[in-house]
């Protein structure tokens, strides 16, 4: 049996290791900084509550599972809020190709962005994806295919056209 000390220095070495893994994923999901900020650091707050049982198991695929469930919570809490045709300010600057495959995933229904990022960004499998989202193979497959083909005309801008 592990003591609280030795639990400890594991959970921050998980942390320590996983951070940039989860902030990316978050960050496509959400398209903000400060939204994915929060989302990884309240799916730290759950993985610490529960690390005795996750530790010895799989822990940055159970982080994967609470951060896409707090997430889809965040959604669909949120789905009466009204939109707003202002954009606000970020704190992050990046490249131009990453910000238009965010603001293109951002167009994607949630699911179809779940998928797409954890299929062709985080390379899980189907079967991985499924267990993390908790839907069917089948589901992934389609929610996928889906947000793939809604992708494909809003990143099929050249070169030319993007510095026109």
């Amino acid at each position: 049996m592990q003591t609280k000390d030795e639990d400890d220095a594991a959970y921050v070495e998980f942390v320590d290791a996983s951070r940039s893994t989860l902030l990316a994923y978050a960050w496509l999901l959400t398209g903000e900084g400060s939204a994915a900020e929060d989302l990884v650091q309240e799916t730290f707050v759950r993985v610490y509550v529960r690390w005795r049982k996750v530790r010895d198991g799989q822990p940055l695929a159970y982080g994967r599972k609470v951060l896409s469930n707090l997430h889809t919570d965040r959604w669909r809490s949120r789905r009466r809020e009204v939109l707003r045709g202002e954009v606000p300010e970020t704190a992050y600057t990046c490249d131009p190709m990453t910000t238009d495959l965010v603001r293109a995933l951002q167009r994607l229904s949630p699911r179809e962005r779940e998928c797409v990022v954890l299929r062709h960004y985080l390379d899980l499998s189907e079967k991985e994806t499924a267990a993390t989202l908790a839907i069917s193979v089948g589901s992934v497959k389609s929610y996928t295919s889906k947000g793939l083909a809604g992708l494909r005309p809003l990143l099929a801008v050249t070169e030319v056209e993007r510095h026109v």
